[in-house]
């Protein structure tokens, strides 16, 4: 089976630092998180499965203990970045994708 492809979604200085945006990788809602306290960046899926709605892009990032997180700004679980692991109701998983920066362009593997 071949690798999936990597998908251009912006430019790294598009992405304010702290901040989420969400873009479209082949047919699905992806939220883009740059961290400036750890220097990364991380893609998971914008559809809180809570909340029931492509929302986690507006999300605030932080952390808990040493889990880097972002929290619904609907119900205000949080969702582990690295994992998709909701802290507060470990039974939702949210899809985590490969994500790189690669001469200046964000690239979402999907």
């Amino acid at each position: 089976m071949s690798e999936k492809p990597w998908i251009s979604v912006c430019e790294i200085d598009d992405l304010m630092p702290d901040t989420g945006v969400c873009a479209l990788v082949n047919h699905q809602q992806v939220a883009i998180f740059r961290s400036r306290r750890l220097n990364e960046i991380f893609a998971i899926s914008n559809y809180d499965p809570i909340g029931e709605a492509n929302v986690l892009s507006r999300g605030i990032i932080g952390s808990i203990g040493d889990e880097v997180v972002v929290a619904s700004p609907l119900y205000k679980e949080h969702y582990n970045l690295r994992t998709g692991e909701c802290l507060e109701k470990p039974e939702y998983t949210l899809a985590v994708f490969p994500v790189r920066v690669d001469d200046g362009l964000v690239q979402v593997q999907a």
